[in-house]
């Protein structure tokens, strides 16, 4: 399991030994969808907003 900070509140976020990126997390304080961006070295980052798709 890996440690990484959140980026909005700067908590430590816990990270499972076998994360994937693109897998998506939630910051215990503040509650944000954080998305894992990089495993060496581990990193993540505010997830995006899901945009509705209207049929495009």
């Amino acid at each position: 399991m890996g440690v990484v900070k959140c980026p909005v509140c700067d908590a430590d976020v816990n990270v499972a030994a076998d994360a994937m990126a693109g897998e998506l997390l939630t910051c215990s304080d503040c509650g944000v969808e954080l998305e894992v961006t990089a495993l060496e070295p581990l990193t993540v980052e505010e997830a995006p907003e899901v945009q509705e798709d209207w049929g495009e």
